[in-house]
């Protein structure tokens, strides 16, 4: 039987231990789930509407203990307060919209047919959801889920584990049947068998590329959808008419909020050469200015990265790039231990042969580059394996939206990033993977079209 560890960041003590379960129970976990699945669906929609929002309000009610173990379990700061506010402004649209986003399309409906299309659930659905946000990645697939009818098990991200039983108990405690959502612990090789083996028939998986490369080959021949959220290497692009200060203000947030660690944080930028000698200036005082240090002193503005490992591949990155010719700006915090805890770095003179600047990072550091107009911008933004987001610095709207035809992206912002807009659709291309989040096509996603012609007479 396999041992799980949270190893808290902060000190890279044992936060918590968990066992995985073995194949035989995790088969009789996905059994139940299915049995359980017709009659949860068979449920009028506005009861599992409300049971879900019940769950929802029961994780708002722990809001103090989800601050602080996020900055026990994963390094964030409790100065940020959690995720409560996402994670309720996401479950509570979709729920706005379900019965819109649900309903049959009535094609005809005469003397002679009917002809409609209408939305199945996909059945038994399994969430595996990452730490660096662990509250509302999770909310994004479970909430559209349960309500569409099916059936759901999460399995966490072994940094977060605690997340997952808090989701599962509130769930419960607002009376969503056990049977129904279950939160498990899972080792690598069971995931693999129980999704080749068809025990769920959708699977959301957000992490890394070879995490989503491994749920794919599980589940190749199985026709299970796969829907994946993978890298990300997400570009802002400061463009000669820009406010600067606020470009600044905004792009490097993107890039050094939560340390780093946001699947659409900001991860290069590049700016207008008639711009870049002032936007270089006010992102490195910025910067500066920040505090690195203990999570639980609300006086930090950034925390340890989740593991000592995500932060050693930051550290390689940044050194192969001043190797290479780059410059660094920012000096040695003094927290900054070699290990989980990381100073947050800007990088200029950096050139795409440098991995910083084509590979993910996933951490507190920003190459900047200087470029000549839109047509350099887009080139370089483009060249990348990734596409989750790029961000577009401009007061003008209809030169942002026609820039953004030409990016390689699943979502263009102008003048912010870093937000998932519950409205809109949640997507990637390239390597960052393909599926459809959040918006009608969430719910779209985690159904299936089932057509009737019913000729009367």
């Amino acid at each position: 039987m396999t041992t799980l560890h949270c190893i808290s960041p902060i000190d890279g003590s044992v936060l918590a231990t968990r066992e995985a379960l073995s194949l035989d129970a995790a088969r009789s976990a996905a059994a139940q789930a299915r049995a359980a699945q017709k009659n949860w669906a068979a449920r009028p929609l506005q009861e599992r509407i409300d049971l879900v929002m019940a769950g929802v309000a029961k994780i708002g009610e722990q809001t103090d203990r989800m601050v602080t173990e996020l900055a026990q379990q994963m390094g964030r700061p409790i100065r940020y307060g959690g995720e409560f506010g996402g994670f309720n402004e996401r479950a509570a649209y979709m729920a706005q919209i379900a019965e819109e986003a649900l309903a049959p399309m009535v094609i005809e409906d005469s003397a002679t047919a009917r002809r409609v299309i209408k939305r199945e659930p996909a059945g038994v659905v399994l969430i595996v959801a990452p730490w660096n946000y662990p509250y509302m990645t999770a909310i994004n697939t479970l909430a559209p889920a349960l309500i569409s009818g099916s059936t759901v098990i999460l399995k966490h991200a072994t940094q977060t584990m605690l997340v997952g039983e808090h989701l599962a108990e509130a769930f419960h405690d607002a009376g969503v049947p056990p049977d129904v959502f279950q939160n498990v612990f899972l080792d690598h090789e069971t995931t693999s068998a129980l999704i080749g083996e068809r025990a769920f028939d959708f699977v959301n998986f957000t992490g890394s590329v070879n995490g989503g490369k491994a749920m794919e080959v599980a589940a190749a021949g199985t026709f299970t959808q796969v829907a994946t959220e993978l890298g990300g290497k997400d570009p802002g692009y400061v463009r000669e008419d820009a406010d600067v200060q606020a470009a600044v203000d905004g792009l490097i947030d993107g890039a050094m909020f939560n340390s780093g660690q946001c699947c659409c944080g900001i991860e290069r930028i590049y700016v207008h050469e008639s711009l870049y000698d002032a936007f270089v200036e006010k992102a490195v005082a910025l910067v500066k200015g920040y505090r690195l240090g203990h999570p639980m002193d609300p006086t930090t503005d950034i925390g340890p990265m989740a593991h000592v490992r995500f932060a050693d591949l930051v550290r390689r990155q940044i050194a192969q790039a001043l190797n290479m010719g780059a410059t660094a700006h920012i000096d040695h915090m003094e927290a900054d231990d070699e290990g989980a805890y990381l100073t947050p770095q800007i990088l200029t003179d950096v050139t795409h042969e440098m991995d910083v600047m084509t590979e993910e990072s996933f951490g507190p550091v920003v190459g900047i580059m200087k470029v000549r107009d839109d047509a350099h911008a887009i080139e370089l933004m483009n060249d990348c394996k990734y596409g989750l987001t790029a961000a577009i610095w401009t007061k003008d709207a209809a030169a942002a939206e026609a820039i953004g035809a030409r990016l390689e992206t699943g979502t263009v912002f102008m003048n912010r990033q870093d937000y998932l807009d519950p409205a809109l659709c949640w997507t990637g291309c390239k390597d960052t993977g393909r599926g459809a989040g959040l918006s009608v096509l969430g719910y779209h996603a985690l159904t299936r079209p089932k057509s009737y012609h019913l000729k009367k007479g």
